[in-house]
């Protein structure tokens, strides 16, 4: 037993945690958190918002896109000490006051969702891609949501909604990416 732990040499502590600070959804959140915590696991695990999905934990799926600083990101291959001090935000963070962001609503309106555990990571997604602007027909839509994965094949819908949610952000001039993109 002495020769075995020799051979192995001392153990080596874990490193301590890091103290961070996310706002997130609009609130200052401080947290402790292992170095190699994920955003994903930070948010969920440590403040229990689980509107973002774990689905593939590789940055293949899009099930955990949230949006920081605006723009949109896979969360699990994110560390969470990378956006100490970042505006994070979350599905649970796009309504305002009640209302539901022009996104969600036309996700609801066209059906955009079979099971909908991708559904917060597309929703996000989509907020942030109508943001960016880039995307001005369907096919250009499909391509710059297509890290975002519907196991269900609901994607003629969830274009749908998002054409929607675009035409209304666009005529109304209000910013996607904000609580603010929320309908009146």
């Amino acid at each position: 037993m002495e020769r075995a732990q020799a051979v192995a040499g001392p153990t080596i502590p874990a490193p301590d945690k890091i103290q961070i600070t996310l706002v997130v959804n609009g609130e200052a959140r401080a947290l402790k958190v292992a170095p190699w915590t994920s955003l994903l696991d930070a948010l969920r695990d440590h403040l229990d918002l689980t509107g973002t999905k774990k689905g593939c934990d590789h940055g293949q799926c899009g099930a955990c896109t949230v949006l920081v600083e605006g723009r949109r990101i896979v969360s699990c291959l994110t560390f969470a000490v990378m956006k100490d001090g970042a505006e994070v935000t979350t599905v649970e963070g796009l309504e305002t006051d009640g209302t539901l962001h022009p996104v969600q609503q036309a996700f609801i309106d066209h059906d955009a969702f079979q099971c909908g555990y991708c559904t917060p990571g597309q929703i996000c997604s989509a907020v942030g891609l109508i943001s960016e602007g880039k995307a001005h027909t369907a096919d250009e839509i499909r391509e710059l949501m297509s890290g975002n994965l519907c196991r269900c094949g609901a994607y003629p819908n969830i274009l749908a909604a998002i054409q929607q949610a675009m035409g209304e952000l666009v005529a109304s001039n209000q910013p996607a990416n904000t609580r603010q993109g929320a309908r009146p």
